[in-house]
């Protein structure tokens, strides 16, 4: 296939499906397999989301059933076809989410159409649960949104070299500052470092101020999935390296070690970093918190952080700054030298998303992707974000709605073209928080190549010696 649509040869190929999520079936064999959907009738539709009105994610809930549905009827009216659309509403903790879900398609049933997490992809397609796009419905090589979702988005979807759903909004990393403490500093307020030594350049400028945390990069296992994301898998991307590639997992290589090294320098060996702030309970939150008072100078994170923590607008943030335009600058996460990064790049990210996805046994698969491809368009995306800005999978619609926005902006611009994502397999989760202890680890003052072997015997324990890579 060499369309617009087709997802470029991965490097990786399919590890040996685990029986991770059919082990969790059983947990809700008796109470959560869907009666409807999976295309029981040919002019019937369901959808299912982990959102509810009045509850989790409730604008999402009421985006479907007050734009999403009556607007894709009269869609299909207009095309001379009554259609029903039904919205099964769910709003549960993530994982008994992905189990009810696991559990319908495992059954042949479920919605027709099924919003999951774009870490599921590949898990669901190692089960059999899921289908290449292409293989369930026709048409879908010749829809003209793939000109709006760039390639690295669309491989947010993606496994093994296939598309297996349309991308559902995504996000980007960045290093943000603030331009007094640099301005106090000596250093320029146009800050985009170029490689770690910049950044390190910088910290240094810093530590001269009072009172100043100079660069906090997340670590240790109280911040969970946001070290990994904010943290070690950035500056793993930065010296070439990925945490699965060809069916085999990153274990105590080169690339681990300079990472890490990385982290014992910002935290021991210069003490740029406070130590203590990652193992504490609510550290992530506290560093919030002390950016936003102007007593941390770097600090990497996701456009999560400009939208809803240091926004000044009313009820927006958690930790507001009126001044936030003026003082917040941000930057790219530099490699640790021009070109060194993943695939010879200069600056590096990591990206998330959820995605729609066909089920299998939908009745009319291509009605059911009909309603993706509204969905997913630009009209209907632009409902959805009416009343926030946000990043969105399209092209399109982000340079009509983002353009105000400068952080949103250069994210959708420079950023997402080059960005990462999490490997979509079942033993991800297992092998993040070996990440996040390692981490912990040399903040705590453990040796580097010490921490590096612990987590790569920790890593042999979950997939076996031969799915890990050492060097």
């Amino acid at each position: 296939m060499t369309s617009q649509y087709a997802a470029p040869m991965s490097r990786r190929t399919a590890m040996t499906a685990t029986a991770t999520v059919g082990g969790a079936l059983t947990l809700f064999a008796t109470s959560c397999s869907s009666e409807g959907g999976g295309g029981s009738d040919q002019n019937s539709l369901t959808i299912t989301s982990n959102a509810i009105v009045g509850g989790k994610n409730a604008e999402s809930a009421e985006w479907i059933e007050n734009y999403v549905i009556p607007g894709f009827i009269a869609q299909q009216k207009e095309n001379g076809r009554d259609v029903q659309v039904t919205f099964e509403p769910q709003g549960v903790d993530d994982e008994d989410y992905k189990t009810k879900v696991s559990l319908d398609l495992n059954s042949g049933r479920g919605a027709d159409v099924i919003s999951i997490d774009g870490t599921w992809v590949g898990e669901f397609a190692q089960a059999g649960y899921i289908k290449p796009l292409t293989e369930v419905a026709d048409g879908v090589e010749d829809w003209d949104g793939w000109d709006q979702i760039n390639e690295a988005v669309r491989n947010s979807a993606a496994f093994d070299g296939d598309i297996y759903g349309v991308p559902d909004g995504t996000n980007g990393r960045v290093w943000y500052f603030n331009r007094d403490l640099f301005r106090q500093a000596g250093l320029s307020e146009d800050w985009q470092p170029a490689s770690w030594d910049e950044l390190l350049e910088a910290g240094r400028a810093l530590k001269e101020l009072d009172d100043v945390v100079p660069i906090q990069l997340n670590a240790g296992t109280a911040m969970g999935e946001a070290t990994t994301m904010q943290g070690l898998l950035p500056i793993l991307a930065g010296v070439g390296e990925e945490v699965w590639v060809d069916g085999t997992w990153l274990g105590n290589t080169e690339g681990m070690r300079e990472a890490l090294s990385l982290y014992r320098t910002i935290y021991i060996d210069e003490e740029l970093g406070d130590p203590v702030l990652q193992q504490e309970a609510n550290g992530r939150d506290a560093s919030f918190e002390e950016f936003s008072q102007g007593r941390i100078g770097i600090l990497l994170e996701g456009d999560y952080f400009w939208r809803a923590v240091v926004n000044p607008a009313e009820g927006a943030g958690t930790a507001p700054m009126e001044d936030r335009d003026e003082v917040v600058g941000f930057a790219k996460i530099p490699a640790r030298e021009p070109g060194a990064g993943v695939n010879g790049q200069d600056f590096v990210s990591f990206s998330g998303a959820g995605c729609q996805v066909l089920n299998p046994n939908a009745a009319d698969p291509d009605l059911a992707w009909q309603l993706i491809e509204f969905m997913t368009s630009a009209e209907a995306i632009k409902e959805r974000t009416k009343n926030t800005v946000s990043i969105t999978q399209r092209d399109d619609v982000n340079a009509e709605n983002l353009g105000g926005d400068p952080l949103l902006s250069m994210i959708a611009q420079e950023v997402l073209p080059t960005s990462l994502y999490r490997p979509s397999l079942a033993e991800y989760p297992e092998i993040s928080v070996a990440l996040q202890q390692a981490t912990l680890d040399v903040v705590s003052g453990v040796p580097v190549e010490e921490a590096a072997q612990t987590y790569a015997d920790t890593v042999a324990g979950i997939v076996g010696d031969e799915n890990v890579s050492s060097s």
